[in-house]
């Protein structure tokens, strides 16, 4: 039997999709070079932007044709869009198999056969759902128990071969966290990945330590908030510096990054071990999203422009050639002119090596959506989109500075 998986969205979901594919090679399945191959098929998927959603709902449609030639066939969609829309699936695709959500992927490999076992005996026809808790009305704790962590070991050679596994067999992504407890007004993360859960360092550090054995040479550490990364055990603490240290000390590493930050709890630890450690790239990518003080608190941000600014000036001065990268919003609810030359003014002052520039669109199930308008034209949208990412061509800086943060996965 036969599986393909393709990957829409970000980095967690390359990663899970690696996971996935780990989880089902070692049950006995076999990556597929052509989906039409397949016996089995996934869509891991993203729930960020309605646009994600709406290509995953025409990319299934097209795949009628190929589930009726193969009737013993699965076809599933796991990810975030999963865990938001469940049933809506099923009903806007009624020859889906199966919806699993990011925090039951640990199920998917069973899930798998149990509907090809029951395929192929006829004994029943039954579709299979498998997502974790709502988190608008669940405790804390049984959300923990619900959004399970999960980290097979990996072996980098098979997966490798996954259709948008994107990083070369030299590259490889590290999960230190899981989930957000943010909760930006616009972002539904916090309620399709569930609450910060942190891994303990030292299975992080042995699956680094894995990889390397693999020939992996290059390990970017990626979280929702990775600098909220906090693991406590008895009286110690372990945090995201920690974590470069003890990572630094792996012979064969030869590269160490880490994804994406928040510009809250970046700390002097951690900005000396970044400069201080060989290994670690001199970068950051930590989105500000505004430079409104107005816009952030109605983005629901937990920090202001001036605090912004002054995060920039501290990385700057403790790290002499260091990066700096961001994300923003164009177009958010209610930003006046003046709301958006606040984020001009950021993008110039700040000298980021790139940004990258979003057009504001509602998202179902967000607090944005409950609370504000969608009220700014799409055509304000459309220039404001522009004209910062011309702001950020001319303000970036272009120094030389930091080469390898443009190499990270060459």
């Amino acid at each position: 039997m036969q599986f393909y998986i393709e990957t829409l969205g970000c980095q967690m979901n390359v990663l899970d999709s690696e996971l996935a594919a780990s989880a089902l090679i070692g049950s006995g399945l076999t990556p597929a070079s052509d989906k039409f191959d397949a016996d089995v098929i996934l869509f891991n998927t993203c729930s960020i932007r309605r646009h994600a959603e709406d290509k995953v709902f025409s990319a299934l449609g097209r795949l009628k044709t190929w589930k009726d030639k193969k009737p013993y066939s699965v076809l599933g969609v796991i990810g975030c869009m999963a865990q938001k829309e469940q049933k809506n699936i099923f009903q806007r695709v009624p020859f889906v198999d199966l919806v699993l959500g990011p925090g039951s992927l640990d199920t998917l490999a069973a899930a798998v056969h149990q509907l090809l076992d029951e395929k192929v005996s006829g004994s029943r026809q039954a579709k299979k759902i498998a997502v974790s808790l709502d988190r608008k009305v669940n405790r804390h704790n049984d959300l923990i128990e619900s959004y399970r962590l999960f980290n097979p070991e990996r072996t980098v050679k098979e997966t490798g071969t996954i259709k948008d596994i994107k990083a070369p067999k030299h590259a490889s992504l590290v999960r230190i966290m899981f989930g957000c407890n943010q909760f930006c007004s616009y972002c539904i993360v916090p309620y399709v990945r569930g609450p910060e859960q942190s891994r303990p360092p030292g299975e992080i550090i042995a699956e680094v330590q894995s990889l390397v054995r693999q020939g992996v040479s290059k390990i970017t550490f990626i979280g929702q908030t990775v600098n909220s990364y906090i693991y406590q055990d008895g009286g110690k603490t372990a945090k995201l510096a920690d974590l470069l240290y003890e990572a630094s000390n792996i012979a064969g590493l030869e590269q160490l990054d880490f994804v994406t930050g928040y510009p809250k709890g970046v700390d002097d630890a951690l900005l000396q071990a970044v400069r201080d450690l060989p290994a670690v790239l001199k970068h950051f990518h930590i989105p500000a999203q505004s430079g409104s003080d107005s816009v952030l608190r109605r983005m629901n941000r937990h920090y202001t422009a001036a605090e912004y600014r002054e995060l920039t000036d501290r990385i700057y001065s403790a790290i002499p050639g260091s990066s700096l990268t961001s994300d923003f919003i164009v177009g958010f609810c209610g930003e006046t002119d003046a709301e958006f030359e606040a984020t001009v003014d950021l993008v110039k002052y700040c000298r980021f090596r790139n940004s990258f520039v979003f057009k504001y669109s509602v998202r179902e199930g967000t607090k944005s959506a409950e609370l504000y308008a969608d009220d700014v034209p799409e055509t304000v949208k459309k220039y404001r989109n522009n004209w910062l990412l011309e702001v950020q061509k001319t303000a970036g800086t272009d120094d030389g500075a930091c080469q390898s943060c443009r190499n990270r996965y060459n």
